[in-house]
């Protein structure tokens, strides 16, 4: 069986800090570029961050550059996403994809991957 399988999020106060989990089985995440992309409701899917299989580097959409930064743990078969100084515009279902690409206008995307999980809920409030 392949699977993705997210996990660590929850309900945080706005500036506080949560670790998501991306967990693959079935499969060796680390040869492939993760992406974590997000949906609140009634909007599209957003592409958050990119980290590529090769050489590890990472790519993050403008909202949450300098707050969230997404690792791996190929020990573990995990891809992080760690997110601090949250916002109010931060919450939304997370969920990870094992691909993702950037495209000229820098929107990170999920290129061609269509297995999309059960996602995180990760909700922000004082």
């Amino acid at each position: 069986q392949v699977q993705l399988v997210e996990s660590g999020g929850g309900l945080v106060q706005p500036g506080g800090s949560l670790r998501l989990s991306c967990a693959a089985f079935g499969f060796s995440l680390d040869e492939y570029d993760v992406g974590w992309f997000r949906q609140a409701p009634g909007k599209e899917r957003e592409g958050v961050s990119c980290i590529t299989s090769r050489y590890d580097s990472t790519h993050y959409a403008d909202s949450v550059k300098g707050r969230f930064t997404i690792s791996r743990d190929n020990a573990k078969n995990t891809v992080y996403l760690q997110m601090g100084s949250l916002r109010p515009e931060d919450p939304a279902v997370y969920y990870c994809a094992a691909d993702c690409v950037v495209n000229s206008d820098y929107d990170i995307m999920p290129g061609g991957f269509d297995s999309w999980g059960q996602g995180t809920q990760v909700t922000v409030s004082p």
